[in-house]
């Protein structure tokens, strides 16, 4: 899931901010190259949640996919605690068939409102991952979904419907950051929480088993894109985000 780096230098991601919302497609998806650069930011202080469009039901072929449900929360739960986030949310939707629209907008405009993050973190919205390798269609739906989502977030006149017992539009975020997009140009230094990144994703161990990968290696796997971002940030290890700004123009 990493995408291939590039080799010009990236440009460190801005640290002015405090709360933070990420929003990805499943369970797993923030571990393969963001849960490092999380763990950086609530252990400055910042708050961080997360949000799973879907619970990851139909990501393990021998387990039905009600029982699946169960356990990918769970295993999400304890991956996000071990990076310092204890909020993290499940909005339900169907796991492999998300498709961008305006319902999936509207489900993560209402998440916006609620949350009023600084920041969205999604992760990579286009075909590829920077060569070959196709990207999966609900990585893409919801990357896509997410940067139209902030906007309508802000407009009172979208969704209008979900402006009801106290909740208000929120047009405060500043960017969103598509986590291991090939068009990064952005990183953080996530050589001190490399090791919880690692763990993080460790904890997803039921659906690495039930793919089969029998000699996957979480920490072999997690170096073999954080060393070339740390490269270009001249750290030894990194995380790279491409930015959108949210602003007027953006």
């Amino acid at each position: 899931m990493l995408a291939p780096m590039q080799s010009e230098p990236l440009t460190p991601l801005p640290e002015d901010w405090q709360t933070a919302l990420c929003v990805v497609a499943h369970p797993d998806d923030l571990e393969f190259g963001a849960a490092a650069a999380i763990a950086r930011w609530t252990g400055q202080g910042k708050h961080v949640v997360y949000c799973m469009v879907t619970s990851g039901e139909a990501g393990i072929d021998g387990l039905d996919p009600d029982a699946c449900r169960v356990v990918r929360e769970a295993e999400q739960i304890e991956s996000a605690r071990i990076v310092g986030v204890d909020i993290v949310e499940f909005l339900g939707l169907p796991d492999g068939v998300l498709e961008y629209g305006v319902p999936l907008r509207a489900a993560i405009a209402r998440v916006v409102r609620r949350h009023r993050p600084d920041i969205v973190i999604t992760g990579n919205f286009h075909d590829t991952w920077g060569g070959a390798n196709l990207n999966q269609a609900d990585h893409i739906a919801t990357g896509k979904a997410v940067l139209d989502a902030v906007r309508d977030a802000g407009n009172r006149w979208i969704f209008s419907d979900q402006l009801v017992d106290g909740l208000e539009p929120w047009g405060g975020v500043r960017e969103v950051w598509a986590a291991s997009s090939p068009k990064s140009a952005h990183g953080v230094d996530t050589t001190a929480t490399f090791d919880a990144g690692v763990a993080s994703l460790e904890a997803h161990s039921a659906y690495i088993e039930g793919l089969g990968w029998e000699f996957f290696d979480p920490r072999e796997f997690l170096e073999g894109g954080s060393r070339p971002a740390g490269q270009r940030l001249g750290v030894a290890f990194g995380a790279a985000f491409e930015v959108i700004p949210m602003g007027w123009g953006g």
